[in-house]
């Protein structure tokens, strides 16, 4: 983080309070190497029913003095008319970069449970505890997708985590949507977004196991037309990206109906989307590239290899 650039983090974050988002939305996004010296910043605004709160998130612990400036300018931002009037109930700094991703408040009250909304859809999120809050904004026009594409379908959301996905095909009309990750915890947190969006729960199915000795029980509940994968990078004792992926994309074929569908993720900036369709071509060469996601505009990246790859295939 470079002193000099956080004048200009300071006018993004006016420019995007005097309007605030009506629903849950990233307003800056540093990560994106697009803003020099605020490779480390991200902003995003969490917006429930009523009040929202921004979360500023810091990747990489600065020097003492540069953090004193940083703090002095977000103390600075909440005397300002336009963050009165952006109707935020708090100012949050998440130091994502410390021991267990510390959260400090800048301003006001922690709503450390607050329920949000995306493409009229709700999901509670966990402030303070984690790492990551529940909801990963990147994937907006992901979930999107799926709510579009999930009509009378039978979908399985592989490394479901809090079953985003899951949510939105339900919102679209699937017949059955099967959910696995080895995160309990973090599957009973999706459950409770299917009741907040008044789902039938009889249609929807969790299980916290791990993924490589499950397959017996994910293909009796088959076959899908829709499979989603969206792993992390890496999950210790169970998934790395680069030596695991393949042996998913290689039980596609026997888990997938005739007309099925997949949609591939990858999210680190390392990987480009050729190991995903190379990774295809050789471990399911049934199923054929059909087309990228775009990504939400305010994840724009310099590099659009490094951002999130969201890839679609289907089978003939």
């Amino acid at each position: 983080m470079d002193a000099t650039a956080l004048p200009a983090f300071q006018a993004q974050l006016h420019t995007a309070l005097a309007k605030p988002p009506t629903e849950t939305r990233r307003i800056f996004h540093g990560r994106g190497r697009c803003w020099p010296g605020l490779e480390q910043l991200t902003a995003d605004w969490l917006k429930g029913p009523s009040a929202g709160q921004l979360l500023i998130s810091l990747f990489k612990e600065p020097e003492p003095a540069l953090l004193t400036r940083l703090l002095a300018m977000l103390n600075e931002l909440v005397t300002t008319p336009v963050w009165q009037q952006s109707g935020a109930r708090s100012l949050l700094l998440q130091h994502r970069s410390r021991d267990g991703s510390p959260l400090e408040v800048i301003w006001g009250e922690l709503n450390a449970s607050p329920v949000v909304h995306e493409h009229a859809l709700a999901y509670q999120l966990s402030l303070g505890k984690n790492q990551n809050h529940g909801l990963f904004l990147d994937m907006r026009l992901g979930r999107q997708w799926v709510k579009k594409q999930a009509w009378g379908k039978r979908v399985l959301n592989l490394f479901a985590y809090t079953c985003g996905f899951s949510v939105a095909a339900m919102a679209g009309g699937a017949e059955q949507v099967v959910n696995l990750d080895m995160a309990k915890a973090a599957l009973s947190r999706g459950r409770d977004n299917h009741r907040l969006n008044q789902h039938d729960l009889s249609r929807v199915s969790f299980l916290g196991h791990e993924l490589f000795k499950s397959w017996g029980k994910v293909r009796k509940l088959g076959p899908y037309e829709l499979i989603i994968i969206d792993p992390p990078s890496f999950q210790k004792g169970s998934f790395a990206l680069t030596r695991d992926y393949g042996k998913i994309l290689r039980r596609l074929p026997e888990l997938l109906t005739p007309q099925g569908t997949v949609l591939a993720c990858v999210n680190d900036p390392d990987i480009d989307c050729q190991f995903l369709i190379d990774g295809m071509a050789a471990q399911a060469p049934t199923l054929r590239f059909v087309q990228r996601l775009d990504n939400p505009p305010e994840f724009t990246d310099v590099s659009p290899e490094a951002g999130l790859k969201a890839l679609v295939f289907a089978q003939g």
